[in-house]
């Protein structure tokens, strides 16, 4: 008789107690045993002998730009890129065309999701100064990841700048919200930076390291003033590292592993528009602080800010070159080599990708190894030393900035739910992802994560 749906066997897994030679038996879709299986019955094997079985790393940062962009990316090539590089839970943001601003926005991206995306996903709501009221509500609509504020205009016409239409959004909800910290009205003075300099090694004179310490200060400040729980993405400076350790009461902070990987102005020298991204990537000086804020607990999770631009559109004159990068595909084999060159540890990688993103956001049953958790699992060779090529990326855009970069550490399989979505590198099987579901989401419902 059958006794598991799948059995992993031959791994070594990193579960809460540490990495152990272990076996995982799945049924239903999640983790029933951890234990040696042996000969136990099972529909399907996986052999993972010689590879690590990591928790599905959970990105909750990224822009498949769908509806209105989709000959940038859509929600089934972006999932796509996401599982080849063991992500198996995206947050998908609002600034797409129509932006994510309604109920009737966030049922279409989920009816769009529905039997296209390769892993499991959440969309956020985006805040704007006609739908305050009503986002305490919409928060808890299934499939809502929360609400995200642009305090700084990026990609997208999503802007909530003023401190009143700020303390509306803030005062109408209880999960936490995410937010891009950049001071607008200081942008606006300063855009002549970078139509005089014209190329994009201006850009982060442009887009300074006050107009992001400005809007995280004023955002900490309405965050004490309401008692909101707030999300800092893609934290940039030295400044803010400093003052983010002081408010871990009501913050939490995000970095990215291109402002980890990346320091000006050498980038934009070798890279042109193709490092440029909002908030910018700084000099070295705010990089280390980044660095020292992932040592010291002020970071808490590693967000991708996956946000594809074609190449064409990238060769545009600066400042015309639109910001963003690729690199949902790219998150793990960048931080693993981190890890492997000595720079970070796997107990912290793992909790600023998977733990770390689960408590932070309330997620139902992901980002650990434990038995009852779903069977969402990254596994990845430590051994395998590539350098990245361009016809790995499976983003429609078709570029990486890590492009001809020796990484350490590749995924090999990824496991959603129980289903192995990636076999050996290669895509398997048919799109199973389906949308999270959030403890605070569930509670306020009534309802049940059985």
């Amino acid at each position: 008789m059958q006794v598991y749906d799948l059995i992993i066997e031959g791994g070594e897994v990193f579960t809460p107690g540490g990495i152990r030679p272990l076996d995982i038996g799945i049924r239903e879709g999640r983790i029933e045993k951890l234990g040696a299986l042996g000969s136990t019955s099972a529909a399907e094997r996986l052999n993972a002998s010689g590879l690590l079985i990591l928790p599905g790393v959970i990105d909750t940062q990224v822009h498949f730009r769908e509806p209105g962009l989709e000959h940038k990316e859509d929600i089934e090539s972006g999932t796509r890129s996401a599982v080849l590089g063991g992500v198996t839970t995206i947050f998908e943001m609002p600034n797409t065309k129509p932006a994510t601003t309604s109920p009737e926005a966030l049922s279409d991206k989920l009816r769009r999701a529905s039997g296209r995306a390769w892993c499991d996903y959440a969309f956020f709501m985006g805040a704007s100064s006609e739908n305050a009221a009503e986002l305490s509500e919409w928060e808890r609509l299934p499939g809502c990841a929360g609400v995200k504020i642009f305090m700084g205009s990026s990609t997208g016409d999503l802007l909530v700048e003023g401190d009143a239409d700020l303390e509306r959004v803030l005062r109408g909800g209880i999960r936490r919200v995410a937010v891009h910290c950049e001071d607008e009205a200081r942008m606006r003075e300063r855009k002549t930076i970078a139509v005089e300099g014209a190329h994009p090694r201006f850009h982060p004179d442009w887009r300074d390291d006050l107009s992001a310490v400005m809007a995280t200060e004023r955002l900490l400040g309405l965050a004490k003033k309401t008692g909101r729980r707030v999300h800092v993405l893609h934290v940039t400076t030295r400044q803010e590292i400093a003052l983010l350790g002081e408010w871990k009461h009501l913050a939490t902070a995000e970095v990215t592993p291109q402002h980890l990987s990346f320091d000006a102005p050498d980038c934009y020298e070798r890279l042109g528009a193709l490092a440029q991204m909002n908030p910018p990537i700084r000099a070295r000086e705010h990089q280390e602080a980044l660095w020292e804020g992932v040592f010291d607990g002020v970071v808490d999770v590693l967000g991708s800010d996956h946000a594809p631009h074609t190449l064409d559109e990238k060769a545009l004159p600066y400042p015309q070159s639109p910001s963003g990068m690729t690199g949902v595909q790219t998150l793990l084999p960048v931080m693993l080599t981190h890890v492997l060159n000595g720079r970070l540890t796997l107990d912290r990688l793992v909790d600023l990708t998977s733990a770390g993103p689960s408590r932070i956001f309330g997620i139902a049953r992901k980002g650990r190894i434990v038995r009852g958790y779903d069977a969402d699992f990254a596994i990845v060779d430590l051994k395998r030393n590539e350098v990245l090529r361009r016809e790995w990326i499976a983003s429609k855009c078709g570029w990486s900035p890590y492009e001809g970069r020796l990484l350490k550490g590749w995924p090999v399989h990824t496991v959603l739910r129980g289903k192995v979505v990636v076999r050996d590198g290669a895509l398997q099987g048919s799109a199973q992802g389906r949308e999270v579901r959030f403890l605070e989401t569930l509670a306020a419902l009534g309802a049940s994560d059985a």
